[in-house]
């Protein structure tokens, strides 16, 4: 078999067909992918909503609403039902402000506005320091501890400025951030939320 030349249109020819298959098979592997990916997407949300509230019957992604919170931005409420009662919801908020920048995290709310639990879905934050806001918030030291707490009575603030959550050690601005997202979650469901009833919407 004659060795093809090593001429430009030759080495053109041989660039465009290489270019062409492997466009084609990652095209291919895209398609192949797209539904698992979305529908992973979609079951890590559903199991976020599940980890932050009460227990619930209804679906709580297709009851989805959105609400405009303080700098023109909307959070997505995910409403928590069992049977026709209203038992809490979950806020997707999320946060700019952290040490390493965004930080996404799932709130949910009992059926008083009180914080039931929370979840963080993504951040960049430094292993070992902020990074521990996953489980921080959660833990049985009181003023570390959000849980259960009424954030109609006022803002999650540290105790530097003159709240009573005590910060990350060492991270007091992944603190700050986390609080935020936080606070912004409430302030989501605070002009549409009853007490007795849940969501007015």
């Amino acid at each position: 078999m004659e060795k093809i030349k090593s001429t430009l249109p030759n080495i053109l020819l041989s660039l465009t067909a290489i270019c062409l298959i492997a466009g084609v098979a990652l095209s291919a592997t895209n398609k192949y992918t797209a539904s698992a990916i979305t529908e992973s997407k979609a079951a890590g949300l559903r199991n976020a909503i599940r980890n932050v509230t009460p227990a619930f019957d209804n679906n709580p992604v297709e009851e989805r609403y959105k609400v405009v919170v303080p700098g023109n931005d909307s959070l997505s409420i995910y409403p928590a039902k069992m049977g026709d009662k209203w038992v809490g919801c979950a806020v997707e908020s999320y946060t700019k402000n952290g040490f390493s920048g965004l930080i996404r995290v799932m709130v949910g709310f009992d059926e008083q506005g009180k914080v039931f639990n929370y979840t963080v879905l993504e951040h960049n934050e430094t292993p070992g320091l902020g990074s521990k806001m996953e489980a921080w918030f959660r833990s049985n030291k009181n003023r570390q501890n959000i849980i259960g707490r009424d954030l109609s009575k006022g803002s999650l603030k540290t105790a530097k400025d003159g709240g009573d959550v005590d910060a990350i050690t060492a991270a007091t601005i992944s603190t700050r951030a986390f609080l935020e997202a936080v606070n912004l979650s409430y302030s989501a469901i605070s002009d549409n939320y009853n007490a007795t009833s849940g969501a007015t919407e």
